[in-house]
């Protein structure tokens, strides 16, 4: 159920890589850049967020779990400039009978409202299907994030409920608005 670490997704704008070792000045600038931003929508930023040994930390983590197969993280660039947009993960990735995978996503800020999540997530969980084999992704956003809300329904998820005191967000424990997409069968 696994990928080669060498995939790329592309899209007419976009291509979508595993995080690679060179990759940590964009994407320290990117999110100290837009940290005010994003935060308020993550778990708790370690005390040496952005630090070199940050990004070993989580590159060593994301390349194990993407050899097991638990996880696939990739970073979003923009094709006309390399520019890194952001980031988008499958994580908990679990095979048969389940065969699902949760979804998470960021941004920077200065790349919002130009469709460029939409497009990045509509690619990936159409490869996830293809290349991984999964009948269902889920998401969980907060209530409030009304823009992470739109990406989802704007790329075929559909709300399936309320989990009470979901994750960890900025400190507090919250409840979460879950989302599902199960693969396009061609039986309906």
């Amino acid at each position: 159920m696994g990928a080669p670490l060498d995939t790329l997704i592309s899209t007419h704008r976009l291509t979508l890589a595993p995080a690679r070792r060179q990759d940590y000045a964009d994407w320290a600038r990117l999110r100290a850049d837009s940290r005010a931003y994003i935060e308020p929508w993550e778990p708790s930023w370690p005390s040496d967020a952005l630090s070199r040994r940050d990004w070993n930390r989580r590159l060593a983590a994301w390349t194990a779990a993407w050899k097991s197969g638990t996880a696939h993280i990739f970073l979003i660039r923009r094709q006309s400039d390399h520019a890194l947009l952001g980031g988008l993960s499958f994580t908990q990735v679990r095979p048969w009978p389940a065969d699902t995978a949760s979804l998470g996503y960021w941004q920077g800020g200065a790349f919002e409202g130009q469709g460029y999540m939409r497009e990045a997530v509509s690619a990936a969980c159409e490869w996830a299907f293809r290349d991984l084999g999964l009948w269902r992704i889920e998401a969980g956003i907060v209530p409030e994030n009304v823009r992470s809300r739109r990406v989802l329904e704007g790329t075929g998820f559909a709300e399936e409920g309320q989990a009470a005191a979901y994750l960890e967000i900025a400190g507090t424990r919250r409840d979460h608005v879950l989302f599902g997409l199960v693969r396009p069968r061609p039986d309906r």
